[in-house]
């Protein structure tokens, strides 16, 4: 049951992320409530893992990774070339997918960083002449609303996680023991 609990929390976790990233695309800013939010829903949610499995392992990974992420990107808030509170969310994203996640959502985030970075700088590749003007003052400011790619990477990261755990689950035969 503790699987099911754990899922919730990460299925409850997709609108936040959401949120996340349309305000961070609209307003370039990232709520500090918002973040702290994630991190709890994170949290509870490799809790609940580890308290299934015995054991500590994936918490310990997670949080080396987002303390990694922190360190390693901190630098590039204090340039200016980063917002903090991108900053903030890619440190949490590691205790709300887990250690086993972080390998699909690197590779997601990677391609999306770059779309990312090549609609800012290309505007006139988008077919919506609002959205263009838009994403053109975006550049003309110098800014990428990273979020909203690491909102979206792990939004697809967690959909992936509970696809897998749903098709485990049902060929393991947990579901029909669970009714």
């Amino acid at each position: 049951m503790l699987l099911v609990e754990s899922l919730l929390l990460k299925a409850l976790a997709i609108p936040l992320l959401a949120r996340i990233g349309w305000f961070d695309f609209t307003t370039q800013k990232i709520s500090n409530r918002d973040l702290l939010l994630l991190l709890c829903l994170g949290a509870g949610g490799l809790l609940l893992l580890s308290l299934q499995s015995g054991s500590w392992w994936d918490i310990g990974l997670s949080a080396l990774a987002g303390l990694v992420l922190f360190l390693a990107l901190f630098p590039f808030w204090l340039l200016r070339k980063m917002g903090a509170g991108d900053v903030k969310l890619i440190a949490i994203v590691p205790l709300l997918i887990g250690g086993s996640g972080l390998t699909v959502f690197s590779l997601l985030l990677m391609a999306l960083a770059v779309a990312t970075a090549l609609i800012v700088k290309n505007p006139l590749l988008l077919p919506q002449s609002a959205f263009r003007v838009y994403v053109q003052h975006l550049d003309q400011r110098g800014v990428v609303p990273f979020g909203v790619p690491i909102s979206v990477a792990a939004i697809c990261t967690i959909a992936l996680q509970i696809y897998w755990s749903f098709v485990l689950a049902t060929s393991s035969g947990i579901l029909g023991q669970l009714n």
